[in-house]
């Protein structure tokens, strides 16, 4: 099997807007959110236009994602609370939602846990930017999202083949494509120019200790992958559970007592309070 080299991917990978099998709503966000100059005024006037993509937005920012429970009833106030780049990632997030539930089932519902997980633990740190955290491990995963739209034979057969091999689905991309995953999402957030922290979250959620720029972040989405993956939350593409770095000890200044105090309240968001998990977005 000889895999394709990775700037040759990276070149296809950056022209995802062109696919037809894009989904409509998503291509005319990628024109939205690869501007640099598009305010909040703007965003807002794009949902407004898609009464479905509204709906989603104010559903997901009234969530356990965010510290909003019930309390946001328009666009304008969700998008002044959140603050721009946080608002594009969660318009990136919900408008890929139709594409993740095609391509593999149940990676919304691990990557909607990952960003409620994420939270639980910003808290614990007292962390004053936990909604940058959130929507990073929101999008943690979205590399799987566009390798599936540009690729949909070959992502198949992959979790198809970490299926079979018993094999991380990192390793299978590896094997076909040469990169991962997280080195495909983070190119496309360059693309997209969103923020350094956000693309060092995404490029080493699986290696946090490579992250210069944003280690607390990427530790975090990090350890929230591995417990919602262990918690058996919704399917990141094999069933298995990665060992947690273990320099996320010590970036995070986290003990197992604690580890214990967040699982426990995981499962009350995750299981008990959220309909929203539901998935009826």
């Amino acid at each position: 099997m000889i895999a394709m080299d990775a700037w040759t991917l990276r070149s296809r990978i950056e022209n995802i807007d062109s696919l037809p099998t894009i989904p409509p709503v998503l291509k005319m966000l990628l024109e939205v959110i690869e501007d640099p100059k598009t305010s909040l005024s703007e965003i807002g006037n794009f949902i407004l236009k898609d009464p479905a993509l509204t709906s989603r937005i104010l559903k997901v920012v009234n969530s356990p994602i965010y510290g909003f429970p019930g309390r946001i009833s328009t666009v304008s106030q969700a998008l002044i609370l959140l603050g721009l780049d946080v608002a594009r990632g969660v318009l990136l997030g919900v408008s890929v939602f139709e594409a993740m539930k095609n391509i593999m089932t149940g990676l919304w519902e691990h990557s909607v846990g990952c960003a409620i997980t994420s939270r639980i633990i910003s808290k614990k740190r007292g962390l004053d930017y936990s909604e940058e955290v959130s929507v990073a491990a929101l999008l943690h995963d979205i590399g799987k999202v566009v390798l599936g739209l540009k690729f949909p034979d070959k992502y198949k057969t992959i979790i198809d083949e970490a299926e079979k091999k018993n094999n991380f689905i990192f390793d299978s991309e590896t094997d076909h494509f040469d990169v991962t995953h997280a080195s495909v999402g983070a190119w496309l957030m360059e693309k997209w120019k969103f923020p350094r922290s956000l693309i060092e979250a995404i490029e080493y959620h699986h290696k946090p200790h490579l992250s210069r720029n944003a280690p607390v972040m990427t530790a975090i989405v990090h350890l929230s992958d591995i417990l919602v993956r262990a918690k058996g939350f919704g399917f990141a593409g094999d069933k298995l559970v990665p060992a947690l770095n273990p320099s996320v000890w010590e970036i995070l200044d986290i003990t197992e007592t604690d580890i214990k105090e967040i699982l426990e309240e995981m499962e009350d968001s995750l299981y008990h309070k959220n309909d929203f998990l539901l998935m009826d977005l």
